[in-house]
Order: structure tokens, then C-alpha cells, then sequence
């Protein structure tokens, strides 16, 4: 009988499983895949988490960037520096998501990759995971299973808050022109942006997008952009994937379980940042979990609350702004992203040094007023 169960060995379940495991509690992580494994995702992490931990990140950060370059339709360039700011952090989530797991193993953490749940019962006061290898007990579950992943729907959250964005993305394996200067692209892409992030042994490029409208041609697109970097595209393997972007406070607990990371619905509606959240929640529900098994009745909602007060008030200024944004970007490229002072606010929010509720009200009534004819000129 463990105390917990944890199914997904990502950001938000490695996380877990280490301060768990560091509490002395006993934990077991369930995995369908065998670590370490490819996960798409253009891997560009906040350096706060690391306030989360005690233990150095090197070893898997592939890079670190400080700089930000942005492209109108390929053209009207702007860079911006992070000036008095942590540089962001480029990993690869195969290297990363394999050594956060590895730090909760050396807590004492139990994990069985390549172990995919089947199926979930609770039997009176515990909870019952059906695997292919066998059955495991455990006094309380974390769902950190992904976008994808079943446990919300098995655990009874069928109707969650969420929006669904996608994403398209590929590693291209080249040379890297400036490994410090990671790149965003507005304007060939309705609703969404494309991004280029740089790794030591070449980019991760790809399409996100956050808010609905006719279908387009995102492959095209990207082949296109990805000429600037001399990437051939058609030479690299494309994967796409959904993005579970926040849409509102919901609950996050139900009899003795929580959900975590994307099965909690908490990428950044405006950035598509996910592994900064996952990893939060990751650190939250084992907080919460700890004083569950420790007897807090209440400990599950606590957790539900607290990621509505520590992400979710500040995901609905981003949802807002976000909502604004992508619906005039060429208004917003002008007024917002031309703007030095908007960059390094939005490197502060990234960095978690700054929050969208700080920067929202202004950046509103400024892309406001750009839509107004006549005005904001």
C-alpha cells in the first residue's frame, strides 16, 4: 500500500514524486513509456522552478537564452534583451523529464516505466490501479497522465474547463546560428504564433495556436519560415499535439486524488507555457497529498484553491490579454511586442520575476485604443 500513486512521469509527476518522496512518504510513479523518452514540445523553461528544488538544473538545461528576436510576416525585425533577468532555460524533455525523475528515485521514489494504467477502482478507503504488469494500491492518486492521458475522465471530471489550442513542431538538426536568442513569429499564423527555440545540437521550431477559425496550412507555413534558418523541413519528422490551455477555475480534487500539470489544464493561454505550471502543480499536490496522508481533511480542496490563487487569477489577466491579442496581432506587434518595455515585461512574467496582472490593464487599453480608427496613433 503506497501512499501515492502517481501515473506520468512529466514535469508535474517527477515534481511530485520528489517532494513526496523527500516528506518520507512513499511513492510510487506509473509510466507508460520507457525513460528516457522523446516528448515534443519546444522546451523553453522558466529559471523560477528552480526556487522549487534543491538540487542544480545543469545537467539538463541544454542551453540558456537571453535574448528574444520577433518577426512581423518574416520581416520588421525586433530584438530585445533580458537585461537583469535569470536567462530562460532550453531542454530537451526526454534529458529533462529523465533527470527530474532520477532526483525523485534518489529520494526514494518507486518507478515502473513502460507501464501503461489500464484502469482505476477505489475499493473502500484506497485507491486500486489496474495495470498490464499488475495491480498497485495506494491511499491517494496524482493524475499527471498529460493532455492526452485518461485519468481526468476515469477519475470523473468529464466536463473540465479547457481550451484546446495545437501545436506543430520538429527538430531540426543543424547548425545554430546564435544558441543564446530564442525567435517568435506573428503574423503568418492566425490565431497563435511560431516560434524557433535553439538547443545545443540544433532548434526546436514549430506552430502554436490558441483560439478557433478556419483550418489552415500549418506545414506550409512552417517550411516557409523555417527557411530563414536554413532548415528544410521536409527533411525533419513533424509531430503535432493539443494544448490544454487554462479557461477558467475549476475544481482540481475529487475522493482522494488531484489532477496535475496538463490534466489540469494550466498552460498559459497567452505564451502556450506549460512545463513552469505543470511543474507548480506538480509541487502543490504533493504539498497537498503529504497532509492528506498526514490526516488534513481538507488538504485536497486546499490544493484546488491554492492553484486558482497562485496561477489561476493570474491565467485569466492572460486570458484576457490573450483573447485581444491574437484577435488584432498586427495591432498588437505595433503597440506591444515594437515596444522595449512590453518585451522585458513579458521576460519578467516568463521569468516569474513579474505577473500578467501586474502589465494587463495597460497592455488592454493600449491594444484598445490601436483598434480604434483614429486613435492610439
Amino acid at each position: 500500500m503506497y501512499d501515492c500513486i502517481i501515473v506520468g512521469a512529466g514535469p508535474a509527476g517527477g515534481s511530485a514524486a520528489y517532494h513526496l518522496a523527500k516528506r518520507g512518504r512513499s511513492v510510487l510513479v506509473l509510466e507508460k513509456e520507457s525513460l528516457p523518452r522523446y516528448k515534443p514540445c519546444g522546451g523553453g523553461v522558466s529559471p523560477q522552478v528552480a526556487e522549487w528544488f534543491d538540487f542544480d538544473f545543469s545537467p539538463a538545461i541544454s542551453l540558456k537564452v537571453n535574448s528574444i528576436r520577433y518577426t512581423w510576416q518574416m520581416e520588421d525585425p525586433v530584438e530585445a534583451r533580458l537585461d537583469n533577468l535569470e536567462p530562460i532555460w532550453m531542454v530537451r524533455r526526454d534529458v529533462f523529464d529523465h533527470f527530474l525523475m532520477k532526483q525523485a528515485q534518489g529520494q526514494g521514489a518507486e518507478l515502473k516505466d513502460g507501464t501503461e494504467v489500464k484502469g482505476i477502482t477505489f475499493q473502500n478507503d484506497h485507491w486500486q490501479v489496474n495495470t498490464a504488469n499488475g495491480s498497485f494500491d495506494a491511499k491517494f492518486l496524482i493524475a499527471a497522465d498529460g493532455a492526452k492521458g485518461p485519468m481526468a475522465k476515469w477519475l470523473g471530471f468529464k466536463e473540465r474547463k479547457r481550451r484546446l489550442g495545437g501545436a506543430l513542431e520538429a527538430e531540426a538538426p543543424v547548425n545554430v546560428e546564435d544558441p543564446h536568442a530564442v525567435y517568435f513569429e506573428f503574423g503568418m499564423v492566425k490565431n497563435g504564433y511560431i516560434w524557433n527555440f535553439p538547443k545545443a545540437d540544433g532548434y526546436s521550431i514549430g506552430i502554436g495556436t490558441f483560439r478557433g477559425g478556419e483550418p489552415q496550412d500549418f506545414k506550409a507555413i512552417l517550411t516557409k519560415y523555417a527557411t530563414l534558418f536554413g532548415i528544410e523541413l521536409g527533411k525533419t519528422k513533424q509531430y503535432g499535439h493539443p494544448l490544454c490551455l487554462w479557461d477558467g477555475d475549476q475544481t482540481l480534487h475529487t475522493q482522494n486524488a488531484v489532477l496535475a500539470g496538463e490534466a489540469a489544464c494550466v498552460v498559459d493561454p497567452m505564451t502556450a507555457e506549460g512545463i513552469r505550471p505543470s511543474i507548480l502543480t506538480g509541487v502543490k499536490a504533493a504539498e497537498a497529498i503529504d497532509k492528506a496522508v498526514g490526516g488534513a481533511t481538507d488538504a485536497l480542496e486546499q490544493y484546488t484553491q491554492t492553484i486558482h490563487e497562485e496561477w489561476g487569477k493570474d491565467m485569466a489577466w492572460a486570458q484576457r490579454l490573450s483573447g485581444l491579442f491574437y484577435r488584432v496581432p498586427k495591432v498588437g506587434y505595433k503597440l506591444g511586442v515594437k515596444r522595449p518595455s512590453a518585451t522585458q515585461r513579458m521576460a519578467e512574467i516568463l521569468c516569474g520575476k513579474s505577473s500578467y496582472g501586474d502589465v494587463a490593464n495597460r497592455a488592454i487599453k493600449r491594444l484598445s485604443t490601436g483598434m480604434i480608427p483614429g486613435m492610439g496613433r
